[in-house]
């Protein structure tokens, strides 16, 4: 496996992963995300202000991405990024996400962000344990904020502070 950063050519199978996740909580999006989305995505990416979109790599094979980005609008909020690790459902529970959170995290240390954030929809204890083995310490949970699939759901949070 190899992680780099995201290119041109990976866009359409990050959006196929991103789309089988729009059928489960967990993303609150009800309607999958296009390629053109995905491109606009990658055009803004900053590595200066923390907005990475890396993919993990089996051969040419996308096995999933991790994504850093804005966590508000407003520039008080400017040194707080808002984290996701998505996988192909083949590849869940063989090392992918940590691996590819992981490269995240070390790839926002250093670059004068103060905190990295996730959601994690519950019940989910696999990324819950994902995001606690990483560092990522419990905030809160929001209840039933998200409503999908018939029924409202939970979003616990997370923080992790990065290295400056």
């Amino acid at each position: 496996m190899t992680i780099v950063p995201a290119t041109e050519a990976h866009l359409e199978a990050i959006a196929a992963i991103y789309a089988a996740a729009t059928h489960t909580p967990s993303t609150f999006d009800l309607e999958p995300k296009s390629v053109e989305w995905w491109r606009e995505k990658l055009a803004e990416t900053s590595p200066e202000r923390g907005w990475l979109l890396l993919v993990a790599l089996d051969g040419e094979r996308v096995t999933g991405y991790a994504k850093s980005g804005i966590h508000r609008e407003k520039l008080a909020y400017s040194t707080t990024v808002e984290t996701s690790v998505y996988l192909d459902e083949r590849d869940r529970g063989r090392g992918v996400g940590l691996a590819l959170y992981a490269e995240l995290l070390t790839r926002l240390d250093g670059r004068g962000l103060h905190r990295a954030v996730g959601g994690v929809t519950l019940p989910n204890p696999a990324s819950e344990r994902l995001h606690l083995s990483l560092g990522f310490t419990e905030v809160g949970t929001f209840t039933e904020v998200g409503f999908k699939n018939g029924r409202g759901w939970d979003v616990r949070w997370y923080e992790r502070p990065l290295r400056p």
